[in-house]
């Protein structure tokens, strides 16, 4: 965001406005670097959130890889003092 004012004759005008300008540039800068930013995750980092997943997805794939009559077991177990 660009703030400036100007006032008096034009050519003043315009230097006030550029130097208005830089000054919130720079004031945007200093602020932005220090609470946008987050460090680059390492390899190794990567490499265990991955290995995690894999782990978590064969989980829930081991417990719901049901076959037909499992999950109509299910749904009676569920529903069944409700039906």
């Amino acid at each position: 965001m660009i703030i400036g004012f100007g006032f008096g004759n034009p050519l003043i005008s315009i230097l006030m406005l550029i130097a208005t300008s830089l000054i919130s540039y720079v004031i945007f800068r200093l602020f932005s670097k220090k609470s946008f930013t987050t460090p680059k995750p390492t390899r190794s980092e990567l490499r265990q959130y991955y290995y995690d997943q894999r782990r978590q997805v064969q989980e829930l794939s081991s417990q719901f890889d049901l076959t037909d009559e499992e999950i109509e077991a299910k749904i009676n177990e569920e529903l069944g003092p409700y039906e």
